[in-house]
Formats: C-alpha cells, structure tokens, sequence
C-alpha cells in the first residue's frame, strides 16, 4: 500500500516509488546548472575589485575608485558599472519568457542544454574581450544562459523527485548556486595577482562546467511530466517506471495526463495567468522573490568583509569573509535540505524570519550605537557583529534562500507551470537590478537604519507566511489545486470556475 501524507486538505495518497540512484543522478547534474548562476552571482560581486578589468574596460572607474574617501556606511561604486553588472539579469529577465516556451514546446532537458550553449558562447566573448562592445555582448549572452537555467533546473527538479523528497532534491538547485559562488571567489582570490589577465581566467572557468553540464545533459532523461505533456505517452510511462524504480506507476502516470489533457486546453498560458483561479500561486511566487530580497541579506553580505578587517584580520579580510560567509550558506543549505521534508516549509520560513529578525535587529543596535562614519568598532564588537551576520546568514540560507525557488516551482499547475515560473524567475532578476543600483545609496543615506528597515520586513514576512502561505510538503505537484489551494482558508476563494463572474465568487468566500 502506497505511504499516506497529511496535507492542509486531509489525507493525500502518495504515489508508490523509490528514490533511485537513477534519480539522485538527474538531480545533481541538473542541480549543476545552479553551480554556473551562483559563479556569474560571484562574477557581478566580485568585479569591482578586479583592478585589471577596471583597468582595461573602466580606467575612469578605476581612477575614481583610488581617489574617493569612503566611511564605513557610503562605500565607492558607480552606477555605469553596476548598470553593466546588472546587464546579465536584464538578459535573464527577458530570456526567462522564451525558455518558458521552449520549456513547454521541447522539454526542460532541451533547455538546460539551450542554457549551457549560452552560456559557453557568453563565456568565451568575456574571457575573450579586446573591448567593451565585445564585453557587453557576452555579458547579454550569458544573461540568456542564466534565464534559461533558473527556469528550466528548479522545474526538472520538482517533477522529477517523489512527492515526499521533492523539497530536499530541489533545494539542490539552491545548494550548488552557493557552492558556485564559494568557488568563484576562491578562484578569483588566487588570479588576482596574476596580472594583467588574471580576470579573463576568473571568467573563462565558468566555461568548464557548462561544459561538463552540456555533456552530462545526455546522459539523464526528460521529466515524465514534459513528455506527457508532449503527447509521448509510452516514452512518458517508461520514464516514469525508471525513475520510480517499480511498475506500479499507474496512479501517478493517470494524474498527469489528467494535468496534461487540462494543460492542452490553455492555448495562452500566460493570459491563464490572469484568471482568478491562477491568483493564489502567482501571488505566492511573486511576494516570495519580494521577501527573499527586502531580508537584507545584501546589507548583512556586503559589511561581513568590513567587520572582518575591524576583527583584526587584516588585509585577508576579503577571503576570509567570502569563504566563511561561503561554507556557512553551504552548510545550512544542507541542513535544509534535511528538514524541509520533515519540518515542512511553513515551519523553515517563520524559524528564519525569527532568526533573521533577531540577528539583524541586534547588529542595528551595535552598529548604531558604536560605528560612525569613520572609525572602527572594537574587535570584541566586529567580532560579535561577525557571529551575528553568521546567524543571520544561516537563518537565510535554509530559509527564505531556497524556499524562493522551490515553492514556486512547485505550486502552479502544469497549464500555467512554465508560465507561472518564468514570471518568478523575471520577476527575481528585476529586483537583482534594482537593489544593485538603490541598495549602496540607500546605505549611504540610512546608515544603521538599514538594518532596522529590513527588519520591519521581516516582521510582514512572517505574518504574511502564517496567514497566506500553504503547506505543500508531501503534496504532488499535479495535486496542487486540490489538496493545497482548494483547501486554504483564503485562497480557496480563488479556486472558481474562470468562466464564472470573478468579484463575485471572491465576495462569496
């Protein structure tokens, strides 16, 4: 008999299976694809201290940068850099649209394969560049790769795992993303004094496990979920007893060509999108990314080099930090990885929002009441600053770091799923462009009170996830609408038939 998992709408069958080593195969090497977001994450925050490229591509830039007194809370950038670093996630907001379709029409493994082809491409004109149009071209051709890759791996991944582990499987989209970006500024540490092209080494690299990411795409196999949606049936049957590891997939295999005949009836996904009944889940997917961002994980990443150096630890600050800070989001990547399956994501999500606030609140009060514009803390203070930052980090980072991206991909029914997703996907790029050109000012106007700003949404953060954000840990992905939204005492009001007069349903619930 198939295991039984308690849902928000009672009971839920789960499917009977195992997770095979088949499987755990796909995962990884899909989940690698988050290995190449998290290196381009640590290119765009990393760039502005390669002085060979400042030198090369930016030698006004570079020249302001030596002459501008900084304090401790109005630090140097310039706008025209971070405008090129935003680039990427200009080009993966667009792109995001496009491998939706490409999602739906030729399959998720199709379009890891289109983003890893970008992304190669983008990596050589980069590594490449002789000027700054050449540089810019492959900076837009990466960003294509990386929308591509945010859409496509967190989708595979959740319609590949079983119900019951899908979380922990998800999340290692989440996990490589941080390793990738430990990894880059490892690398970029030890190129940094190769001069004067140390930084076409930093970017050239990216180009191995794109590579390795390409190759290895052969070797797994598309979704079931894709290929029924494709009309391939026995392709899709046969998927779907592999992957299970037993023949007994017949219950899971009726479900989604249930999920895939309702799908074909939708001729415009993303106009479905806007149906009442599509509300719930794209308002989820698209406050997730807003919470995700306004945590202030940006102001707690960019004082952790400071604090080190007021530490004590000198000119290796800037290591010690990316790699401390690194192998801290690595570790409590994995420790969500372990609870969320058991825990549930409703319990991950309010614990980080308590532990964020706390943390965050207390390093406004240290910083506001010890750190001026010029000076340093104690290093007694920078050092229990330090230990606060690193609870605040792990609070994130097995919260709200990979929750953003697994929720979402796992809430929208298959007719709007790549849809649903790609506005996620967008959505979260647009708000990366956004602070990378308001947040450095924003510090500089606010000082501490920053901190104390993110803090507040914290608080929201946390009430909005009691009362709006359902329990999915356990549910299949194609029982969604009716074991999740049908059931939640709000959104259950959203779940109407789209034919029906929408104000009036809703005044009804």
């Amino acid at each position: 008999m198939p295991a039984v998992v308690t849902s928000p709408g009672g009971q839920t069958p789960e499917h009977e299976g195992e997770i095979t080593l088949y499987v755990i195969l796909c995962e990884i090497i899909a989940a690698f694809g988050g290995f190449l977001l998290g290196y381009e994450i640590g290119i765009s925050i990393g760039l502005s201290s390669m002085d060979d490229f400042l030198m090369k591509f930016f030698m006004t830039m570079y020249d302001e940068k030596k002459r501008v007194q900084e304090d401790n809370y109005c630090r140097y950038h310039n706008e025209f850099l971070q405008l090129f670093t935003s680039s990427l996630y200009i080009a993966a907001l667009g792109a995001s649209f496009a491998a939706s379709e490409v999602c739906s029409k030729f399959g998720r493994r199709v379009t890891m394969q289109i983003a890893s082809l970008f992304i190669i491409t983008g990596v050589a004109f980069q590594a490449g560049s002789i000027n700054i149009a050449m540089l810019v071209f492959g900076r837009i051709i990466l960003g294509c790769g990386v929308g591509f890759v945010s859409l496509a791996v967190p989708l595979f991944l959740s319609e590949l795992a079983p119900a019951r582990t899908r979380g922990a499987l998800n999340i290692c989209f989440q996990l490589f993303i941080t390793i990738g970006v430990l990894m880059f500024n490892i690398i970029n540490y030890f190129t940094f004094n190769i001069h004067p092209h140390g930084w076409r080494i930093s970017f050239g690299l990216a180009g191995i496990p794109a590579t390795m990411l390409l190759g290895a795409s052969f070797a797994i196999c598309e979704t079931p979920t894709s290929l029924i949606e494709r009309n391939q049936f026995e392709l899709g049957k046969a998927t779907l007893r592999r992957i299970r590891g037993t023949d007994n997939v017949a219950a899971e295999f009726n479900l989604i060509v249930a999920a895939s005949k309702a799908a074909r009836q939708v001729k415009h996904p993303f106009r479905k999108l806007m149906a009442l009944s599509s509300r719930p889940p794209l308002v989820i997917a698209i406050l997730l990314q807003v919470f995700q961002h306004f945590t202030g994980i940006d102001a707690i990443m960019f004082y952790a080099p400071v604090l080190f150096q007021m530490a004590g630890f000198g000119n290796n600050a800037a290591l010690l930090s990316t790699v401390i800070t690194g192998l801290v989001k690595v570790f409590s990547t994995l420790v969500s990885m372990y609870t969320v399956d058991r825990a549930g994501r409703r319990v991950l999500l309010l614990e980080g929002c308590v532990q964020m606030f706390i943390n965050q609140t207390v390093i406004g009060l240290l910083l506001l009441l010890h750190l001026k514009p010029t000076g340093s803390l104690h290093p007694t203070e920078a050092m229990v600053t330090l230990v606060l930052a690193s609870g605040f980090i792990m609070g994130f980072a097995w919260s709200w770091g990979p929750l953003g991206w697994l929720i979402p991909s796992e809430t929208f029914p298959l007719e709007t799923r790549t849809a649903g997703f790609a506005c996620a996907v967008s959505f979260n790029m647009f708000l990366i462009v956004i602070f990378a050109q308001a947040f450095l000012p924003m510090l500089c106007h606010m000082k501490a009170g920053t901190f104390f700003f993110f803090a507040a949404w914290i608080v929201a953060f946390g009430l909005f996830t009691v009362f709006f954000v359902p329990e999915t840990k356990g549910v299949p992905v194609d029982l969604m609408v009716e074991s999740v939204w049908k059931q939640h005492w709000f959104w259950k009001r959203y779940m109407i038939n789209d034919d029906e007069p929408a104000d009036d349903n809703v005044n009804k619930g």
